[in-house]
């Protein structure tokens, strides 16, 4: 399955997720206050998130006197994008990652760690990678995923005090909406959120592949970003980034070890994985 259709696929579920809370608590006007809540902070995130996250690691500007910024440009120009602005961040930790709402107001920006890690050569499939995510607007899909994912979960925790303070069934319920049964509440309080982040982080890995494919078409072969890849994988390992977890999608590779169960919740497919999908279109 191409990630375009995976995405849309997994949207749609995502969605689906939706629809299930409203049916389970039917007329309640908290779904529509979790909703229209998620909507204000996940339009403020994207409006501002590339202002928020920059400030968020200080990063520094840097202009065409260097090296990054004359690189960027290059593959800028190859992929059909408008210039973005450039920016180190002062971190020994081998990263980088794109933002911006969309082509026009996009930033891209790399570690110190990272550059002084990887080759030319590798550091163009990395931000080549970042400009796909760029060209594939994936900063205004995972906002719908977020806001979607963000009101299923604020819905549930209002359903969970509802069961616990609200003394049985609301108003609301009595006058035809929402269920009365127990065992579906319970269901909703739990798996409703589960599920929200186990797709919203499936929609982050799949994204994450097309930016590979996309990161490769852009550098013109696959072996740089394979190569980085490799090296990114132990070099973050070695050095971990003290990233805000919130953030963890938008870095080429995790800025922190996951494992176990916890695995189900990385926004990042295996690094291996990565490699074999990019060597699969050598």
């Amino acid at each position: 399955m191409g990630n375009t259709v995976k995405t849309t696929v997994l949207l749609a579920a995502l969605s689906g997720v939706l629809l299930v809370v409203v049916v389970l608590l039917g007329g309640q006007s908290g779904l529509i206050m979790a909703l229209g809540l998620a909507v204000v902070m996940n339009v403020g995130s994207y409006w501002f998130s590339d202002k928020i996250v920059l400030t968020m690691y200080r990063a520094q500007p840097v202009g065409p006197e260097h090296p990054l910024f004359q690189l960027t440009q290059r593959l800028a120009q190859r992929a059909g994008l408008p210039m973005p602005k450039v920016y180190i961040i002062p971190d020994a930790s081998p990263n980088a990652f794109a933002t911006g709402r969309n082509p026009e107001h996009a930033a891209v920006a790399a570690t110190e760690g990272i550059l002084r890690l990887l080759s030319e050569d590798e550091l163009a499939g990395v931000i080549a990678h970042e400009l796909a995510h760029v060209k594939h607007r994936d900063i205004l899909i995972s906002s719908v995923a977020a806001t979607i994912a963000t009101a299923i979960m604020f819905a549930a925790r209002m359903a969970q005090f509802a069961a616990l303070f609200g003394g049985g069934r609301s108003s609301d319920d009595r006058d035809g909406g929402g269920s009365s049964n127990p065992i579906a509440l319970l269901a909703l309080v739990i798996l409703a959120p589960l599920a929200a982040m186990l797709i919203q982080t499936a929609i982050s890995r799949s994204r994450e592949f097309a930016a590979d494919a996309g990161g490769a078409a852009i550098a013109g072969g696959p072996y740089g970003l394979v190569n980085a890849l490799r090296k990114l994988e132990m070099g973050s390992k070695r050095l971990p980034l003290d990233a805000n977890p919130a953030t963890a999608h938008m870095f080429i590779i995790k800025p922190f070890s996951v494992g176990g169960l916890l695995s189900l919740f990385s926004t990042h497919p295996p690094t291996e994985q990565r490699v074999a999908a990019l060597m699969g279109r050598a």
